[in-house]
């Protein structure tokens, strides 16, 4: 979809339909299009219209301006509009106007400007809300947005907003994308071929083979690929826009999980193709990133596998050795998230990041504890988790502080081993990232978990049913100003 700017009055631009964003109750702030508009508003307001946020009404135009209609979008009451508002508006409007075959759009950016907020906000909205994934559908939709003309003064600043607005958008629908394909097209080896798609001069990929991954003594990722077919890939990419450490983006990659011996119930299993959802958003961020030339060096590692029930599979009671040679009881193989990332944190820490973060569909526990609201997030390095915070703050990719206090160690030890893979039920949101810090170590680290917020069961303004693409838009924010 092509994105214009142009300096002209409301009524002077020729488009389907004119989206005038309005405030709560405010029928008189877009006077200056006309007596004959003014009078329409005044009408839809009285009747059909309150400017509720996320209220939507569509009213054909007088015949004496050149939008053929005009789309009122409520943004609510003046003193609570914040940006997300202006976002998830711009997410409603979008999603409708394109279902109903509009083509060319136009945004009134008056009442978003006089309330002090960008335009942008709204924009960004509609390019992450008319995401769709049908390419498992026969059916034919042509319904798409050609272009949106935004009625602004152009500067400097507004280009440069929207091209990260734009760049971001289509790396979220890049990891989208890639969730939302189903696990008999989206294996390990189909993984590393999406991550190999992004070399080029400043990205470098490279993928790890399974006989790599015994050399270098991954054996706690090894142990979850023993029940399946495919091949594991071990996939590390560098983008390096800058001199400097690198921070080390980790991301969980199992591209089916049924669970292994400990399988899981049958009930949804078909959602576990999201498991690689932390995968997903790697690569998003550091496409996004290498795309807009940020000054950052970037690793990215996606320890990719399935973790399937096989005759070879790994059983509870086995112990494995990790990278780090650390030795792990394995006492259930559905928590093996936490395998294929320990065996990904031993082997950044020989980059001698500046620090870690990993992102990852880590447990069950989180949606119960957070719902699909909120990441969880847990870490050792305070400064990280206090910009991370930042982010979500303007991303709206919320996050939520949890404990990692000693006592937790106690829930992990093992009669046999260094280490048991799950603490059981009790704190299992909270010991599963202990888990992770017992690798980490003294090394500064972050762990997100997605696990609630990977998938939504139901359209949200900007977010359509089924892959969210969360966690690149959150560390996109973060890299813009990243100084290690």
């Amino acid at each position: 979809m092509n994105i214009s700017i142009k300096n002209i009055r409301e009524a002077d631009c020729p488009c389907d339909a004119l989206i005038l964003p309005v405030t709560e109750g405010d029928s008189g702030i877009n006077s200056k299009l006309g007596a004959s508009v003014q009078h329409l508003i005044k009408k839809a307001f009285t009747k059909e219209f309150k400017g509720k946020h996320n209220e939507i009404l569509l009213i054909p135009s007088p015949g004496d301006i050149k939008p053929e209609r005009i789309l009122l979008v409520g943004l609510g009451k003046k003193g609570d509009i914040s940006a997300e508002k202006i976002r998830q508006a711009g997410g409603k409007a979008a999603a409708y106007l394109r279902d109903m075959g509009m083509k060319k759009l136009a945004l009134s950016t008056r009442d978003i400007a006089s309330l002090k907020l960008s335009s942008v906000n709204f924009i960004e909205g509609a390019l992450l809300g008319i995401y769709t994934f049908k390419k498992y559908k026969g059916e034919k939709n042509n319904k798409a947005l050609d272009n949106i003309t935004i009625l602004s003064k152009t500067s400097r600043e507004l280009e440069n907003k929207l091209k990260w607005a734009e760049t971001v958008a289509s790396s979220v629908f890049f990891a989208r994308d890639l969730i939302n394909t189903p696990s008999n097209d989206m294996t390990p080896t189909n993984l590393a071929r999406a991550a190999l798609s992004l070399n080029k001069k400043n990205l470098f990929v490279k993928v790890l083979e399974k006989k790599d991954a015994e050399k270098l003594g991954m054996r706690a990722y090894l142990s979850v690929a023993k029940g399946s077919n495919e091949p594991p890939k071990f996939i590390v990419l560098e983008y390096k826009g800058a001199e400097a450490k690198p921070l080390v983006l980790i991301g969980k990659s199992i591209t089916f999980d049924s669970g292994g011996i400990s399988l899981k119930p049958a009930d949804g299993m078909e959602k576990m193709k999201y498991d690689m959802a932390g995968g997903a958003a790697i690569l998003g961020i550091i496409k996004a990133a290498s795309e807009m030339k940020l000054p950052v060096h970037l690793i990215g590692l996606l320890p990719a596998t399935e973790n399937l029930p096989g005759g070879a599979a790994t059983k509870p009671g086995d112990i494995v050795r990790a990278i780090t040679g650390k030795t792990v009881e394995i006492i259930n193989t559905d928590a093996e998230g936490r395998l294929i990332l320990a065996d990904a944190i031993g082997y950044a820490k020989r980059f001698k990041p500046v620090a870690i973060i990993d992102i990852a569909t880590l447990t069950g526990a989180c949606s119960i504890a957070l719902g699909n609201e909120a990441i969880a997030m847990m870490g050792n390095d305070k400064k990280l988790i206090d910009r991370i915070k930042k982010s979500s703050e303007n991303t709206y990719e919320r996050v939520w502080e949890m404990p990692l206090y000693d006592e937790y160690k106690e829930y992990l030890k093992s009669d046999v081993a260094d280490i048991k893979n799950t603490g059981g039920k009790n704190g299992s949101l909270v010991t599963a990232a202990y888990f992770l810090y017992e690798f980490a170590e003294k090394t500064p680290w972050v762990h997100l978990d997605i696990a609630g917020t990977a998938w939504v069961d139901k359209d949200k303004p900007y977010i359509p049913k089924g892959a969210s693409g969360i966690g690149v838009r959150l560390i996109m924010d973060l890299l813009k100003d990243f100084r290690p």
